[in-house]
């Protein structure tokens, strides 16, 4: 199942880059979070769990980085940076965050320009 909805990924970001919006496209325009829950799905286990963004949310996210965040970082960290890219920045915590990426002075080796 998991690699039947993975193999749709491609096509959803096809469609939106190809639909035009305003001064750009769909996928300019959007954020789109997509990745699993569950490092282990056995254990209920919800760190190390891979995800992406795609997208440039109308100009507030960048792009093109790759980051490797530290053993035991709660994916709600990504989520916390995430809504404060997007200008909510008021948010102290999102569920289990910790903290914010540090996407400006994260360790050597960490943050990749892709």
């Amino acid at each position: 199942m998991n690699s039947y909805h993975v193999s749709l990924v491609p096509y959803l970001l096809e469609r939106l880059k190809n639909t035009p919006d305003g001064d750009g496209n769909l996928l300019d325009h959007s954020a789109i979070i997509y990745g699993s829950p569950m490092g282990n799905s056995n254990l209920h286990n919800h760190k190390r769990c891979p995800l992406f963004i795609a997208g440039h949310a109308g100009g507030a996210l960048k792009g093109n980085l790759h980051v490797k965040a530290a053993d035991g970082t709660p994916m709600a960290n990504a989520m916390l940076t995430l809504l404060h890219g997007l200008g909510l920045d008021d948010l102290d915590r999102f569920g289990d965050s910790t903290a914010a990426l540090d996407l400006g002075s994260a360790p050597a080796g960490s943050v990749a320009h892709e």
